[in-house]
């Protein structure tokens, strides 16, 4: 066990993923997002598309990268995958998570992710740099990173939805029960980096207009 790599995972890692919801926010005011029923769907599509198809895509090459030590391809990915959100407070908030986590990760391992120099960098791009700086083999990383979305994504959804812990985590357990085969789909694919979420978008670029915010983002 990569007892570095639990700490990055941790939710007391400050990279303030505590304060972006991805649209959650957006999704429980106007009552599209109502019950655990809803959640689950919510969390499938993060899953399977957003995780599965692109940002956990992209951790899987920009591991590689970063373990080369190819700053010019960890550079293009990181601009391939910023171009293709179309939320801008999604490429804000990636940014912003993904900037805090190289410069935490730098304080407490300075010999460490010094791969990608580059600022600023997307949240699944710094994170496979500091995963292949402990190291952490690839596929853990793609793993480890989905944990932490869909742990965030969860974390948000307590405090905008009636929901107990317990129903809560369930819903975490079974959504992580099938990371390893959506981490094997990206591994049969070669990691091609897609994005088709219209739902989970429009939620993100309509976050802003809600009357009462929780969170950032």
């Amino acid at each position: 066990m990569n007892v570095a790599l639990l700490h990055l995972c941790d939710s007391l890692f400050p990279i303030g993923a505590f304060a972006h919801s991805d649209g959650l926010e957006a999704a429980t005011a106007d009552g599209r997002i109502a019950s655990a029923d809803d959640l689950r769907e919510w969390l499938a599509v993060c899953l399977d598309e957003s995780i599965g198809r692109l940002e956990g895509p992209a951790v899987w090459h920009a591991w590689r990268a970063a373990r080369d030590g190819d700053a010019a391809a960890l550079a293009a990915l990181d601009e391939e995958l910023t171009a293709m959100r179309p939320s801008s407070a999604a490429r804000r908030s990636s940014r912003a998570m993904g900037r805090r986590l190289l410069t935490t990760w730098r304080a407490l391992h300075p010999s460490g992710a010094r791969a990608f120099d580059g600022s600023p960098a997307t949240l699944p791009v710094a994170f496979a740099v500091a995963c292949a700086s402990i190291p952490v083999e690839r596929r853990a990383a793609v793993e480890a990173f989905a944990y932490t979305r869909l742990a965030a994504t969860m974390s948000a959804a307590m405090r905008l939805l009636p929901i107990g812990q317990i129903e809560a985590h369930t819903l975490l357990a079974r959504a992580l029960d099938r990371v390893p085969a959506v981490v094997d789909g990206i591994a049969s694919r070669g990691g091609a980096l897609e994005s088709f979420t219209p739902a989970l978008d429009i939620a993100a670029m309509t976050q802003q207009y809600v009357r009462s915010r929780l969170f950032r983002s």
